[in-house]
């Protein structure tokens, strides 16, 4: 499971590095170096619901596996396009298939560790494999596009999935992954969220090539979204089972899960433009630099999965390193610019990341598993989507441009980065409240993960 994470996150982060060679290789803008960010996001977000929801009627290792081979289709086929068209749908195939294989692992961890000392490190292997991923991601990315080329990126993807496809009927146990064949398919829902969370999250990234879709789109998803209550209440079987909805813990676990993704997302993105942009990093020595990054959102992840109370100090924690991130100058160096923030940055997503998937997943019925798991992993995408298009907006007046200058463009890069600091606050303002709340019922309100101290 820990395995099919860093497949699911090394795919958000793989491309980062190598962007600036796919955008010089097929002639992309800015903003349409984003839709190779994107597409991933928003076919990987707007599925993920129904992703969840098969995975509790299919059985979690037949969606598993589903997942497994269309991710690998999809990976191959990004690795051997010759276009950006070719390549960005390639990418929407990949999102398709980890919108299964990404609830179906957290599903099958549910199942397979009950309450107790081994699901809260089993949580927190899977939360560091996450920053795994993103580790593998940058450096790969950087060692793959400065001796092969940035195919090699998607093709990589491919060959890791054979093995875990292989492994996956040996190791897992069938019978604690049935599905619930008694149960219907809620097709009204799935279509409702899907092409809400779809029209929504296109229609930002489509704002600044047409401001018009900008507007309709959005607006269009919002009011399909809203009739999703109505919907889901007259099915037999919904896909958002109302009851899990009405859980306080499920509610604001995915919310703050919906700002920390806007966050990770867009960390990922800028920073490797910043250091080969502004600072003229070759992508190997932009992967490199940013290991540091990694290995302290392992280490966080980790720790987190044993401790108890980190995630209000870790969202501080990232708000506070984006914030020196942001003053980073046009002549800036590793050791006294980029590591410090890096540090923080890393610490801060892991403390917050683990507690906030135990928030989401708190209170679920094991029959909701897949869809609780899927709910949680949507409101991550899904955030990263929305604050990849919103933020890039606050770069495109400097970045925009056919040859800005550094100080100019390097103006854009720290508004972004200021823009995701404050979102951090809001988070832990968020968290905060739902603390003090906990406390005055007379609970912990941030979950207690199973084994921790």
């Amino acid at each position: 499971m820990a395995g099919a994470q860093f497949l699911v996150v090394l795919n958000t982060s793989i491309v980062n590095v190598a962007l600036p060679a796919i955008g010089q290789d097929l002639e992309l803008t800015p903003t349409g170096l984003a839709w190779i960010v994107n597409a991933y996001l928003i076919a990987f977000g707007a599925l993920l619901p129904l992703g969840g929801r098969l995975t509790d009627l299919l059985g979690h290792r037949t969606a598993f596996m589903a997942g497994l081979l269309v991710f690998a289709v999809g990976s191959l086929a990004a690795g051997i396009s010759s276009d950006a068209g070719t390549l960005i749908a390639a990418r929407a195939v990949q999102g398709t298939g980890a919108a299964l294989l990404s609830p179906a692992s957290l599903a099958i961890l549910l199942a397979h560790w009950a309450p107790g000392p081994g699901r809260g490190k089993a949580l927190g292997i899977w939360g560091a494999a996450s920053a795994a991923g993103g580790a593998a991601g940058v450096l790969l990315s950087g060692v793959l596009t400065s001796t092969l080329g940035w195919w090699a990126i998607f093709a990589i993807s491919a060959l890791l999935a054979v093995p875990a496809l292989v492994a996956t009927p040996l190791l897992l146990d069938r019978s604690k992954s049935k599905g619930k064949r008694s149960a219907r398919l809620d097709v009204p829902g799935a279509l409702t969220v899907t092409a809400g969370l779809t029209l929504l999250v296109y229609g930002l990234g489509a704002k600044d090539a047409a401001p018009l879709l900008g507007l309709v789109l959005p607006a269009a998803g919002l009011l399909l979204l809203s009739a999703l209550m109505p919907i889901e209440r007259r099915a037999k079987d919904p896909l958002l089972p109302p009851a899990l909805l009405r859980n306080r813990s499920v509610v604001t676990g995915n919310l703050l899960m919906l700002l920390l993704g806007a966050i990770w997302v867009a960390t990922f993105f800028f920073l490797p433009l910043y250091q080969q942009k502004i600072l003229n990093y070759s992508p190997l020595e932009a992967g490199l630099t940013q290991l540091p990054l990694a290995a302290a959102l392992m280490a966080a992840s980790w720790a987190a999965g044993r401790l108890r109370g980190t995630l209000l100090p870790g969202l501080i924690v990232l708000a506070a390193g984006l914030l020196w991130l942001a003053r980073l100058p046009v002549d800036g160096a590793f050791l006294p610019d980029l590591l410090g923030p890096s540090l923080l940055i890393g610490a801060g997503l892991g403390l917050a990341f683990v507690p906030l998937t135990a928030l989401g997943i708190e209170g679920a019925e094991p029959r909701h598993a897949g869809i609780a798991g899927g709910l949680i992993n949507t409101s991550r995408q899904v955030g990263g989507a929305l604050g990849l298009a919103i933020l890039t907006t606050l770069a495109a007046p400097a970045a925009g441009r056919a040859a800005p200058e550094l100080a100019t463009l390097a103006y854009g890069y720290r508004r972004a980065l200021v823009a995701a600091a404050l979102i951090a606050l809001l988070a832990a303002a968020g968290a905060g409240i739902h603390l003090l709340r906990g406390r005055n019922r007379g609970t912990t309100a941030e979950p207690a993960l199973p084994g921790s101290s």
